[in-house]
């Protein structure tokens, strides 16, 4: 038995019937390189035989009575790898847009609590003979760097993966424990909570340094973070509703790394500045641009050795200056923009959202979070951001799951209420892969979106003189 941390449980207690906590992806591999040919099987068989590396896919969610304290993770006694793992198919031509049919209907669909929350799924028919591979797995389980540990456990550098155990192929390799009595929680949860008066006399004066070096540095003219319900209202700027659309799309790497070295600035400087020119294109050609600057909260890792929870992140408000219309000022001013808040998240201390997140109330939050979703409260106030961009590096060399090479792949992050878009971009071999996804209603022609990446790394190139 194990608590989840409170940044952890946070992720459970914001989620409501329209905000799906969970985080997703889709692959697409190339079977040719399977030994023997590709077979649905074999690739259940490798999933099985990994799962004692992955212990989060075994074990379920289970809360405290009354809600006192977080939940507890607990192997489950009636795990079923066929419920989590299955099988489907594509309409014809299966190209990548009735792929992405399938995975915003995938995505739209919440996970079970009552037991591990993660899905996969293999997709067969997609053109070229290749398969896709759709996944989900809950935010309280993974962030970015433990999402990238379980595709290393699930993917081999090469195609003749080791054999597959005859002792783990049923998924059953290791027997679920116990699930504790209510007695047995509350007791539990009362012993963590006495620890918590110490880490609030330990927060408390490191958050107070922490804002004083902030105003300190506002107060010397430095720059810093875009300010939250700074940011104008754009279409995706609403109130959520459950269903949700995917858009993918593929640029080269080696652009992104020539723009860099061209204008001095970083990938992840470029990366935002391609999607905020991708942004304001999409927004000028339905005449719905907003004259301020865009606000993108981005994601951060924050890792360190020893410590705990799955979920080690931080974030920025950067702004987007999507209201500059040359892209090389335009990037400029998102180099500046990075830089001050960069300085100014180091001056806030990478462990203060972590810390107070310990100190949430688990049935408030949970019940705060549906009332501010059920009352639309989004459509009442300026956005707190925009939207959400995370740039995740990949490996530089190919991968393979099965056998099958992996020929592209789109992370996907959760929309939150008010910012119904989630942009991810992750570096493969020579490529980027951007993954999009939004809330259906307020973008209903998220492909329009996907294709403007392409019109905007040309204005990029062309800026930087490629």
């Amino acid at each position: 038995m194990k608590r989840l941390t409170g940044l952890d449980a946070a992720f459970v207690y914001a989620e409501t019937p329209t905000m799906h906590m969970h985080v997703s992806m889709v692959a697409v591999f190339d079977p040719a390189t399977m030994p023997g040919g590709y077979s649905f099987d074999r690739v259940r068989q490798l999933v099985a035989a990994r799962l004692p590396l992955i212990p989060m896919f075994r074990q379920r969610l289970v809360e405290v009575p009354f809600r006192l304290h977080h939940p507890v993770l607990v192997d489950d006694p009636e795990f079923d790898l066929d419920y989590h793992f299955r099988r489907v198919a594509v309409p014809a031509p299966g190209t990548m847009r009735e792929l992405t049919e399938l995975a915003g209907d995938f995505v739209s669909r919440p996970l079970d609590r009552g037991k591990p929350l993660w899905e996969m799924w293999v997709v067969e028919g997609l053109e070229e003979g290749h398969i896709g591979v759709m996944a989900k797995v809950h935010h309280s389980m993974v962030d970015g760097v433990t999402g990238a540990e379980v595709l290393v456990h699930l993917m081999d550098l090469e195609p003749d993966a080791p054999a597959v155990s005859e002792a783990t192929t049923d998924g059953e390799a290791t027997a679920g424990e116990r699930i504790p009595t209510d007695l047995e929680l509350v007791t539990y949860a009362l012993r963590s909570m006495a620890t918590r008066p110490a880490l609030v006399a330990k927060t408390i004066p490191a958050t107070v340094g922490s804002l004083l070096r902030i105003v300190q540095r506002r107060r010397g003219g430095e720059g810093g973070m875009a300010a939250p319900f700074t940011a104008p209202r754009a279409p995706f700027n609403a109130a959520l509703t459950p269903h949700r659309s995917v858009a993918v799309t593929t640029l080269s790497l080696d652009d992104i790394k020539a723009v860099k070295n061209a204008f001095g600035a970083t990938v992840n400087d470029v990366v935002l500045a391609l999607c905020s020119g991708a942004l304001r294109h999409y927004l000028a050609g339905r005449g719905e641009l907003p004259e301020e600057s865009l606000v993108s909260v981005v994601p951060i890792s924050v890792r360190t050795e020893g410590a705990e929870g799955a979920n080690q992140v931080s974030a920025m408000f950067v702004s987007l200056a999507s209201d500059l219309a040359h892209p090389a000022e335009r990037l400029r001013a998102i180099a500046s923009g990075t830089k001050g808040a960069k300085e100014e998240h180091h001056a806030l201390g990478a462990d203060t959202l972590r810390n107070w997140a310990e100190f949430a109330t688990p049935a408030l939050f949970a019940r705060a979070s549906r009332a501010y979703s059920q009352m639309r409260l989004a459509d009442r106030h300026r956005p707190i951001h925009n939207v959400i961009i995370s740039n995740v590096p990949g490996p530089p060399f190919p991968l393979y799951m099965a056998g099958a090479r992996l020929v592209a792949l789109a992370p996907l992050g959760p929309v939150m209420e008010g910012a119904g878009l989630n942009i991810t971009v992750i570096s493969y071999m020579d490529q980027i892969d951007v993954g999009l996804i939004a809330c259906r209603e307020l973008v209903p022609d998220l492909w329009d979106l996907a294709d403007a990446f392409a019109v905007s790394m040309g204005e990029l190139k062309k800026a930087a003189d490629l």
